[in-house]
């Protein structure tokens, strides 16, 4: 039973977690779409460099706090009082921090309505820091149903007022606005959907140990955080800032869907490993479950866009654009050896090992940086090369190193990564192929002709037995998603 019902919590979780991604990706192009023809760039522009800011003091407002009390095999009443007056003490104290620095932000960049906005938007970081550790529990009992609903509730309520605002006339406060009711709305329907209220702090409750994970992966995501700046500042400082352009946008066609898609299933995939962590054999199941649908669900797809580089960037961008095509394609193949490796990331997080990943954080940045500065002798697709080398070289240290700290199922993961790898080298070759005898019909008779191969051969893949088992197991996840679980009594089970 207990087996069951986790895995159809996970499924479920899943399912929801996706819907309301599509819908906040929906959000933003309407956003972009709607709220681009009432304002200005020059407002957008001031929002990008506060947004900045907030982007770095978020790394440490969470403090890795959520991923600790997610992880932590027994969390106290206790434990999570000191956890929320944590993340609320270090909110309040970026908020205050961000408020002084609104006066030479502005006096660096020249413009006097960026200090109001800064000063406003550090409300942002006190709202935050008041939902950390209520959206973490309703992540570790896996109700992600009422999250899902209150981050799309708030994205659609507070990009309603931001329109209502700009027909007004509110210019870019109308901006400001929309973060804040975002980030206010949000911490509301937390608060609502988690059903609890913080008791005062108390030391007989000992949270050091999470303290001590938190920060070790706060130290990760700013090795990681400089790391992805390495190519871009390479490139510009090297290549100039129309290579920059082409090499930015290959990147956002690719790179920030595929973390749109991916990052939120970390919602689902931490807490259910975290309650598995002392059940190793099905653990080691879930690890490589999750490796095969990430590998085939993203992977197939990411493997056709490399082999449709061409027409894709010419629908897309348009034929100005056309030496983008080569570097979108290492993004892509990039973006698959990093999928196939993503499960590692939440192993080191359910297991708790902080420490170790930042150790592996730091090694495989030399390594990125090396394989960077490298490639840059070869141009700017010596970069790109480079972009996609790194992760190939990176997946199997990652094995190797969770293997030295923690019971891994490395030779099924290899296994399972070796076959993700074949199908979708195939896929990806049969839309080229396809779309190369198509492009002489336009783009997107191309496209339409290479979807079509690359669908039908990694459907061929079937006839393999082995292959077979794997879409079974994916389809039984599936089916879990769409099936409403059933109470284990007569009456009826309580909703979330």
């Amino acid at each position: 039973m207990m087996s069951s019902t986790l895995a159809h919590d996970a499924a479920r979780g899943a399912l929801f977690t996706m819907i309301a991604q599509a819908a906040r990706i929906l959000l933003q192009l309407i956003s972009v779409a709607v709220l681009a023809r009432l304002l200005t760039p020059h407002d957008y522009g001031m929002l990008a460099i506060v947004l900045v800011l907030v982007g770095l003091g978020e790394i440490f407002r969470d403090f890795g706090l959520t991923s600790a009390s997610i992880q932590a095999p027994e969390l106290s009443t206790g434990q999570r009082d000191n956890l929320f007056w944590i993340n609320a003490a270090i909110g309040t104290g970026l908020g205050l921090l961000m408020l002084l620095a609104s006066w030479p932000l502005g006096a660096i960049t020249g413009e006097s309505d960026i200090v109001g906005m800064a000063q406003w938007l550090s409300l942002l970081f006190v709202c935050n820091g008041l939902a950390t550790q209520h959206r973490a529990n309703l992540m570790r009992e896996v109700r992600l149903r009422p999250l899902a609903i209150v981050d799309v509730a708030a994205a659609a309520i507070a990009l309603a007022i931001a329109i209502a605002a700009a027909l007004l006339g509110a210019g870019f406060w109308a901006l400001v606005i929309q973060q804040l009711c975002n980030g206010a709305i949000s911490l509301i329907g937390v608060v609502i959907a988690g059903r609890w209220l913080p008791r005062r702090y108390s030391r007989a409750h000992s949270v050091r140990t999470m303290i001590t994970f938190g920060w070790n992966l706060v130290a990760a995501n700013l090795v990681q955080y400089a790391a992805r700046q390495v190519d871009t500042v390479l490139v510009a400082g090297r290549f100039g800032t129309a290579s920059l352009g082409l090499y930015n946008r290959a990147f956002q066609l690719v790179m920030t869907p595929l973390g749109q898609v991916r990052s939120p299933l970390q919602s689902v995939a931490l807490p259910v490993l975290s309650r598995l962590q002392r059940d190793q054999p099905r653990f080691e199941t879930y690890v490589t479950a999750a490796q095969l649908a990430l590998g085939y669900l993203i992977g197939i797809p990411i493997a056709m866009l490399a082999g449709l580089a061409e027409p894709v960037v010419a629908i897309m961008l348009g034929d100005a654009w056309a030496e983008a095509a080569p570097i979108l394609r290492m993004f892509a193949i990039a973006g698959l050896l990093t999928t196939l490796s993503y499960v590692g990331y939440w192993v080191y997080l359910a297991r708790g090992l902080g420490a170790q990943l930042l150790r592996y954080t730091l090694v495989t940045a030399a390594i990125k940086v090396v394989c960077i500065v490298i490639g840059s002798f070869f141009g700017l697709i010596g970069v790109a090369i480079a972009f996609a080398v790194h992760p190939a070289i990176a997946w199997p240290i990652s094995l190797a190193w969770l293997s030295r700290v923690t019971p891994m199922p490395t030779r099924r993961l290899y296994g399972g990564g070796v076959r993700i790898f074949i199908v979708t080298l195939l896929a990806g070759v049969a839309a080229w192929g396809a779309g190369e005898a198509a492009s002489p019909l336009g783009s997107w008779a191309a496209v339409g002709a290479g979807l079509a191969a690359g669908v039908v051969t990694a459907s061929a893949s079937l006839l393999v037995p082995i292959y077979r088992r794997d879409a079974q197991s994916l389809m039984g996840f599936v089916r879990l998603m769409a099936t409403r679980r059933r109470p284990a009594t007569g009456t009826a089970a309580a909703a979330d």
